[in-house]
């Protein structure tokens, strides 16, 4: 029988400890596609209700960082030919004609090809001539593979603040991959969902917020925007690489 441990007191403490400076912090969005996030052509669809929540809530994560002078990156996936649903798995999971998502099927055949619609970000995104569009991942982590590393370090930033999909796996791998190079990773609750069910997007951000980063919702990482050169004890994580 599997019990639940209380972490609370720790991950609260790790809250109040946790101070930003906008200088040193980027935005990153996750494949908030068309793909995911547009339920009527999505082939890996988050459910709708969670769509509607994560898009808006971006938008005003987006609308905050513009505010206080925060950079804005956007990362999108697409698959060419030869990758696309090619992982042993994804194949096993199409000729069974399973599907990925609990709630509706997926459809891996046609999964965000380049110059699809499903690889396009969704529509009511608001994204400004200001922000970097990377669409160079093609895997749930956002740095393997792509420029995202060399680009945060040339903008001397080491804080993330992530928000878009899948919680359980672009958005946990991510932040894998940005904890093993020495970023910080905050997760914005209000603007991350799963398509693979609520279980999972929980146990992601459990599993992030206590070993990983944090986890904070909007209202909280409002509180702790500021531009001001404060940080927690000590040196932050790649400080001096960041500064060469």
């Amino acid at each position: 029988m599997s019990v639940t441990v209380d972490r609370s007191r720790m991950i609260e403490r790790m809250k109040e400890a946790l101070q930003l400076e906008a200088v040193r912090t980027a935005v990153l969005t996750i494949d908030c596609q068309r793909g995911n996030l547009e339920p009527a052509i999505a082939s890996l669809p988050v459910p709708e209700s969670e769509c509607n929540r994560v898009i808006d809530g971006t938008n005003r994560l987006l609308a905050l960082a513009r505010e206080s002078g925060i950079a804005i990156i956007h990362m999108t996936t697409a698959w060419e030919k030869p990758l696309l649903a090619n992982h042993p798995f994804e194949r096993a999971m199409l000729q069974l004609r399973e599907s990925f998502a609990p709630h509706k099927q997926s459809d891996f055949a046609r999964h965000k090809s380049p110059g699809s619609i499903e690889a396009q970000l969704v529509q009511s995104l608001r994204v400004e001539p200001t922000d970097i569009i990377l669409d160079s991942k093609r895997t749930f982590d956002s740095f393997e593979g792509t420029p995202l590393d060399m680009l945060l370090r040339a903008m001397k930033k080491d804080t993330l603040l992530i928000a878009g999909c899948n919680t359980n796996t672009c958005v946990l791998s991510t932040t894998f991959g940005a904890y093993n190079r020495g970023y910080r990773a905050v997760i914005v609750r209000d603007c991350v969902a799963s398509a693979y069910g609520n279980d999972l997007h929980e146990f992601a951000l459990q599993n992030i917020q206590r070993r990983l980063g944090w986890v904070l919702s909007l209202e909280e990482l409002k509180a702790k925007v500021s531009t001001r050169v404060t940080w927690m004890s000590g040196s932050t994580p790649n400080a001096t690489t960041m500064a060469q």
